[in-house]
């Protein structure tokens, strides 16, 4: 993408900045350099503060560094702090996400917005010493399955107990059709040669979803509640989402920690344990096999949706092709080629309820000799379709494992 000239106002102290590319416009926010404490005093003097934040005369030392999420400055007063700026703002939920956060969990504490878009959020400065990603990162390294897999089931619990309280924050039902118009755009953008919509569950209703989850979000029992992805600057959102987003996002991103450590083990038990720690605490609803349903989308189609975002990312800087994400693409068409095939039996378990309802009808009222057929139809039709259900692809197995 390129810069061009913009056309956005800017708060003093910020400079407007815009960049297109084929299909994709960026518009975001910088401030100018933060050499001292007399520049944050006037870069945040006509922004609007909210929550808790340290007084601009308070802070006696500041130090900046460069993230892929935007600016971090760390600020030194009575104690420290850390302000991280949102360069293309948010989807407005960010503070609902804090509020709704479990005890513990590691939240802005207060922030400064611009014209109602958050520009700033302000939190203490983070003395974790390491966090879920490292963790697993090192446990692959040494193959020790067991200690990775209790990691991760721990960060699948303590990803369930945010969306526990965030059920009780907010719920809204599905918006199918939002969703499915997303990744149509995403799909039209990047030129892909495959299709993906689904009806999906009722069981995935949206809610205050983190939009992006990482396993370095996850420190223990505690949760960060973090930045938007770059991806939000290209695609802004338009809907909301449910919480198997967040889950998908957290297995995709397990998927790059495999993907880029020298290791034995296996994806699929390390998916598993992942998926089984977030069904112990997440809401019954949303974790029930209806909800993972893949032939209704499930856990898939979102994981198929994050892909197409590291795609997309990568596609707007020129970074290159990023893995996993590239090759896990690559084996859509396969996975959907079996749904599709798994339909078969949906459809004969259709045709043989028709024949058997049809019989009945037909020889109404029907004698003792002609009971059995209609009988035998209807019960073949409820065999196949159990079979057509317990066909649907485990969410447990990546993409690329088909037929293992």
């Amino acid at each position: 993408m390129a810069e061009i000239e913009s056309d956005s106002d800017a708060p003093p102290g910020f400079n407007a900045v815009t960049f297109a590319g084929i299909g994709m416009v960026a518009r975001m926010l910088e401030p100018h350099d933060l050499a001292n404490t007399d520049d944050w005093k006037s870069l945040v003097a006509r922004l609007e503060s909210w929550g808790e934040v340290p007084d601009p005369d308070s802070i006696a030392s500041i130090s900046t560094a460069a993230t892929n999420r935007g600016l971090v400055a760390k600020l030194s007063a009575n104690s420290d702090w850390s302000a991280e700026f949102l360069p293309w703002g948010s989807d407005g939920r960010l503070r609902a996400r804090a509020k709704a956060a479990p005890k513990g969990s590691r939240v802005p504490l207060g922030g400064y917005s611009w014209q109602g878009t958050d520009l700033i959020i302000i939190r203490p400065a983070d003395s974790t010493s390491t966090d879920s990603a490292s963790e697993i990162t090192r446990a692959l390294k040494a193959d020790e399955m067991g200690t990775a897999q209790e990691e991760l089931r721990n960060a699948g619990t303590v990803l369930g107990h945010y969306h526990t309280k965030a059920m009780a924050a907010r719920t809204t039902p599905p918006d199918a059709s939002r969703w499915n118009a997303r990744n149509q755009w995403l799909e039209e953008t990047l030129h892909a040669t495959y299709i993906w919509r689904a009806p999906y569950s009722k069981n995935q209703p949206c809610t205050l979803a983190l939009g992006d989850a990482r396993l370095s979000d996850v420190s223990g029992d505690s949760l960060k509640i973090g930045r938007p992805r770059l991806a939000d600057a290209l695609r802004a959102h338009t809907c909301e989402f449910p919480a198997m987003r967040d889950l998908a996002s957290l297995v995709h991103d397990l998927s790059r920690i495999h993907y880029s450590s020298p290791t034995n083990l296996e994806l699929t038990p390390l998916r598993s344990a992942l998926i089984d720690g977030w069904k112990t605490a997440a809401p019954s609803d949303w974790a029930s096999d209806e909800a993972f349903y893949s032939h209704r989308g499930g856990m898939a189609i979102w994981e198929y949706e994050q892909c197409l975002l590291d795609v997309l990312e990568a596609t707007s800087h020129q970074s290159g092709a990023p893995e996993p994400a590239v090759t896990t693409l690559a084996y859509v068409k396969t996975y959907q080629k079996r749904m599709f095939s798994n339909r078969t039996f949906s459809s004969l378990s259709v045709m043989a309820a028709f024949f058997g309802i049809a019989s009945l009808v037909n020889t109404f009222p029907p004698t003792m000799g002609e009971i059995p057929l209609p009988i035998a139809c209807i019960a073949l039709s409820f065999w196949l379709y159990r079979v057509y259900r317990r066909m649907s692809p485990s969410p447990e197995r990546p993409f690329t494992h088909l037929g293992k």
